[in-house]
């Protein structure tokens, strides 16, 4: 199963450099990776991403993440995928530089294909 993260650019360019992404500061005070899954990636963006400039989309295998994956639920009880631990480069199977200057729904929607 594919699934989602939002994140800065220049965030997921440090954590290239490095192996793996620790968490935006959002993710670091919740104690978890927040991702989405496709069904649920446009309202994510336009919720918590509507005034981002730079961002990155990517597409993550979530067999890839193993035991830390865990399904929890969220916004209106849906269950949402959360990593407890880092996310290693390696499950990422792609990457998408979201452009500016487009609202971010269309710009996320446009992405998935």
């Amino acid at each position: 199963m594919l699934i989602y993260k939002l994140l800065a650019v220049a965030e997921w360019e440090a954590a290239r450099a490095v192996g793996e992404f620790r968490g935006s500061a959002v993710d670091e005070a919740d104690g978890y990776i927040h991702f989405s899954t496709g069904e649920q990636v446009v309202e994510t963006a336009v919720r918590y991403f509507a005034d981002a400039e730079d961002l990155a989309m990517l597409t993550i295998d979530a067999e890839r993440l193993g035991d830390g994956l865990r399904w929890e639920p969220s916004r209106g009880g849906d269950l949402f995928p959360h990593l407890y631990g880092p996310l290693p480069v390696e499950a990422v199977v792609a990457e998408v530089n979201l452009p500016s200057g487009v609202p971010v729904d269309r710009a996320v929607a446009e992405a998935l294909g």
